[in-house]
């Protein structure tokens, strides 16, 4: 646990380090923006969904089944933590609203809690990343428009999150995920392992694409990070300090709502028609910021829990 801060903070500067690599290719034209909507599409279409996949497959127990439901309910609590503390200070600001309510807990919060505690600490983190896309889906998309979301169930079940949670747990469940074919695992961890390096460069090529000088002189830009990084993960960490969990399960959730904002807030903004630019600069700005933020949440977590 003493050695988690110290574990938190490299793993993030080897993340910021990917992400000045994507900045470098897009300023030099080696990465075009088609390119890095690509390779978020791979993201969101397949290395994430087979990130969830990979922590499933472990031997089933009764105990594990009790943890990742207690982990779930944990993170449907930080999640209501960040949706009402979001809605009190950017009611009136739709992308900072949803930008505040949603963490980048799939394409940052997955690496650095493998890092912290683990490639079984995922584990944990499953229910959280599958409830977080499909309140994205649902509610972010009303704050963003105003209007009642038209995600049916039917859109919501083929998410592929959502679809590699299901196909997750039947192999948790059945005990088949935990004895695959040593090609399949090998190709499963393979592609696991591409989720931290191609998401921080797909963030790189957001902070490219923003207008710095903009960026680090908008004082509502600050306003977010602050609420973003350090009000919602420390009124998490003071709820879960007197909530009966296993420290585990309190870590996990805790790095994923200590997370950046979330790179969906661009593109809910682009879809939406709403200021892409400044939702871009929001993802940006709050991922650089975080590389200071996270290790000080983890280092007063170091002391509370």
């Amino acid at each position: 646990m003493n050695n988690i801060p110290l574990i938190v903070t490299n793993q993030t500067l080897v993340m910021f380090l990917y992400m000045i690599a994507g900045f470098f290719l897009y300023k030099y034209g080696k990465i075009t923006e088609k390119g890095s909507k690509e390779i978020a599409s791979l993201l969101v279409w397949l290395v994430i969904p087979t990130v969830l996949i990979n922590s499933f497959c472990t031997e089933f127990s009764t105990a594990k089944l009790a943890s990742l439901g207690i982990s779930t309910l944990a993170g449907a609590l930080s999640l209501l933590i960040s949706i009402l503390i979001g809605r009190l200070f950017f009611r009136k600001s739709p992308v900072d609203d949803f930008a505040a309510a949603f963490s980048n807990a799939g394409f940052i919060g997955i690496p650095l809690v493998a890092a912290a505690l683990g490639s079984d600490a995922v584990f944990y983190l499953v229910g959280m990343v599958a409830l977080l896309n499909i309140l994205q889906w649902t509610y972010g998309v009303c704050v963003l428009t105003g209007k009642k979301s038209a995600a049916g169930p039917k859109s919501i079940l083929l998410n592929p999150i959502m679809a590699a949670s299901v196909i997750g747990l039947i192999l948790f469940l059945t005990g088949a995920g935990a004895h695959l074919p040593g090609i399949l695992s090998t190709t499963i961890k393979g592609i696991s392992a591409l989720n931290a390096p191609l998401a921080m460069i797909v963030l790189g090529v957001y902070l490219a694409q923003s207008d710095i000088k903009a960026m680090f002189t908008t004082p509502k830009l600050y306003a977010l990070c602050a609420v973003r990084l350090l009000l919602i993960p420390l009124a998490t960490l003071v709820l879960f300090r007197f909530l009966p969990l296993e420290q585990a399960v309190k870590l996990t959730i805790l790095i994923a709502a200590s997370a950046p904002v979330g790179a969906n807030v661009a593109v809910y903004s682009q879809l939406h028609g709403l200021d892409y630019a400044y939702a871009c600069q929001t993802v940006a700005l709050s991922t650089v910021i975080s590389i200071a933020t996270l290790p000080l949440v983890m280092a007063a977590a170091n002391v509370l829990i």
